[in-house]
């Protein structure tokens, strides 16, 4: 029968516009300004203690809150607000009176019902330019790599002396030179050749000093550059994979002047887990534990990390195998005791080098220490009177692990000794992605909420909603019975534009409300496609039901076309865009398969009911009537 769907077909279209109605339901819930607290490590507890603590804090100042939570592994704790304007005051006094050791981030507080985020569904997320999100600017210490490379030189120094066998003592002046001690003049003319053949980057400079020969060694300002730009360079790749492994969608990290970098992430919820991510320094560095005859010279003490081994300590020798700038993969996995473990994967340089420290020392201890920036909390005055927060930056090192060197080890082994699953996790996204060539610092910290964005919301969804009225008026006064017709579908069309966005966990930006605005007149214009081929058909002579099935099975061919071409410049603009140009593109995309599916089929199946199964004598769709 013409214009008669199958029973199974329109079931097919009302399961789909119900779908995306309960899709698209989490985005009329706004969020909530709120606080998360969280431990500077993946191990750390927040409990009812810590939660209390920051409630007392906001309390004495004045900052209303409710619905405090804490998740149930006790990673972090969650504090909602009721004034967005009041978040970074809650956020300082929260952060003096927890002290260091604490994050504490700004943050959006989802208020989805449990109905609905049970079954999957989220809201959409908002781009910075709209709502929701984090933006970081962070400050790369260079002068920390310069240190760390003197401390390169400084090693390697002492072994080519060693090799060579040049008797002499080195050490490092205040001034971040290294100077070395020779007994006669000989033996410092020999140790010049020797350096100045393996640093030929350093200047040498001889000075005597009574019966003692003196070399200085000391970095040109050009190396320093050097350092400095390619600390910033690895940096910002570092940290676009740690962006990365989080699963940020259209991210945002580029450098920002020499040394700073900035970062946004769209639609992220976890803010706390975010900033300790981004900003831990995890290395490691895997040195033997040093012999019980070594010089203190040759040797350094470190605490373990583990709490079951607090208090214990283990000298190690100064000189490092590798560093896990040498990890090229890490996996957090667990041994056959079920203890949380780390597989990892070296590259060839690496793998080299860890088989040759090892092979000559089997029955030996080698030590396993972890490098973290931390910061100590200094509250000053200011000229002003007012009071000034000073983070005092600090390199913690602690011993993860010593096992015993049962055999030779190559480019893959694991590290043991761990706390938690938690721990293994964290350590191996955060090597995987690769090590910080210097520490960074966060000099800037922002939670783009709706008191900022809510001028291009406004703007945004005025835009829409023009467009729409538009569209509307000009369907039903035209095409009349057709255009009502158009109208439903184009409605169901947004809701599922909507929906689709939410499920994939695009980020919606302000360029992506262009999108839509873009789809909405795109599906008019395939209404527009089909309403014009039944029209023709009517002016041909066709009988009603004849014209309405002719103008949809003639017009679809034309729909696709059109559309395909469009899909595939949306395709091409995700693949070499950027940020907000991914954002439209991928709105864009999302909007064009909506669009098909309401005019062909959902116009289809609101014209069958109103005209389908019945005699009809004449088409209320405006111009010559049959």
């Amino acid at each position: 029968m013409l214009n008669k769907y199958p029973l199974w077909k329109y079931l097919l279209v009302l399961f789909v516009i119900l779908l995306g109605v309960f899709y698209a339901a989490p985005n009329l819930y706004a969020p909530d300004p709120a606080l998360q607290i969280a431990g500077q490590s993946s191990a750390q507890i927040i409990d009812d203690r810590i939660v209390d603590k920051a409630l007392e804090a906001l309390d004495e100042a004045g900052i209303e809150h409710f619905g405090e939570t804490i998740e149930a592994q006790g990673r972090n704790a969650l504090v909602r607000l009721r004034d967005s304007e009041q978040q970074l005051q809650a956020q300082a006094r929260v952060s003096r009176a927890l002290g260091d050791g604490f994050i504490v981030a700004l943050n959006l507080a989802p208020t989805t019902p449990d109905w609905l985020s049970d079954y999957g569904a989220q809201p959409m997320k908002l781009g910075l330019d709209l709502s929701g999100g984090v933006h970081f600017k962070l400050e790369v210490d260079v002068d920390a790599a310069a240190e760390r490379r003197m401390e390169n030189y400084f090693n390697g120094i002492k072994r080519a002396l060693r090799e060579e066998r040049i008797r002499g003592f080195v050490t490092m002046n205040e001034q971040g030179k290294l100077e070395s001690r020779f007994r006669t003049e000989e033996l410092r003319e020999q140790a010049r050749g020797v350096i100045a053949d393996a640093y030929p980057e350093l200047v040498l400079d001889r000075v005597d000093d009574g019966d003692s020969w003196n070399l200085l060694a000391a970095m040109t300002e050009q190396t320093r550059k050097e350092i400095a730009d390619y600390a910033v360079s690895q940096n910002l790749t570092t940290l676009r994979n740690r962006v990365n492994e989080l699963g940020v969608s259209e991210p945002l990290v580029q450098r920002q002047g020499q040394k700073r970098i900035v970062v946004e992430l769209p639609g992220i919820q976890d803010t706390a887990e975010a900033k300790r991510i981004l900003g831990k320094v995890a290395n490691l560095e895997f040195r033997l534990v040093a012999n019980l005859d070594a010089a203190p010279s040759e040797k350094q003490r470190f605490e373990y990390r583990s709490e079951d081994r607090a208090g214990r300590t283990e000298w190690l020798e100064r000189d490092v195998i590798i560093t896990g700038e040498r990890v090229s993969n890490a996996q957090a996995s667990f041994d056959q005791n079920g203890q949380p473990n780390v597989q990892i994967s070296l590259d060839s340089e690496g793998g080299t080098l860890m088989s040759r420290a090892t092979r000559n020392n089997i029955k030996r201890r080698m030590g396993v220490l972890f490098i973290e920036r931390k910061y100590r909390t200094r509250y000053e005055t200011g000229e002003d009177g007012s009071e000034v927060v000073v983070k005092v930056p600090y390199d913690e090192k602690k011993l993860l692990t010593a096992p015993v060197i049962q055999s030779a080890l190559g480019a893959q082994f694991q590290i043991t000794g761990l706390d938690s699953p938690l721990e293994s996790s964290e350590l191996a996204l955060m090597l995987r992605a690769g090590a910080l060539a210097a520490p960074i610092t966060f000099v800037e910290e922002r939670t783009v909420g709706p008191s900022l964005g809510a001028e291009n919301i406004r703007m945004g969804v005025k835009s829409v909603q023009y467009g729409l009225a538009l569209v509307v008026l000009f369907m039903i006064l035209y095409y009349r019975v057709f255009g009502v017709a158009a109208v439903v579908a184009l409605t169901f069309n947004l809701v599922l534009l909507v929906s689709v966005m939410s499920l994939i966990g695009a980020t919606l930006t302000l360029p992506g409300i262009a999108g839509i605005v873009l789809t909405v007149g795109m599906a008019v214009d395939a209404n527009v496609l089909i309403f014009s081929r039944i029209r023709e058909e009517v002016r041909a002579g066709l009988s009603p039901q004849m014209a309405i099935h002719a103008g949809f099975e003639r017009a679809v061919a034309t729909i696709l076309d059109a559309n395909l071409t469009t899909l595939i410049v949306a395709v091409i603009l995700y693949a070499v865009g950027t940020g907000p140009v991914k954002g439209f593109a991928v709105t864009l995309s999302v909007g064009i398969l909506t669009s098909m599916f309401t005019a062909i089929m959902g116009t289809r199946a609101l014209v069958n009911l109103i005209y389908g199964g019945r005699r009809v004598r004449a088409l209320s769709i405006g111009g010559r009537k049959a």
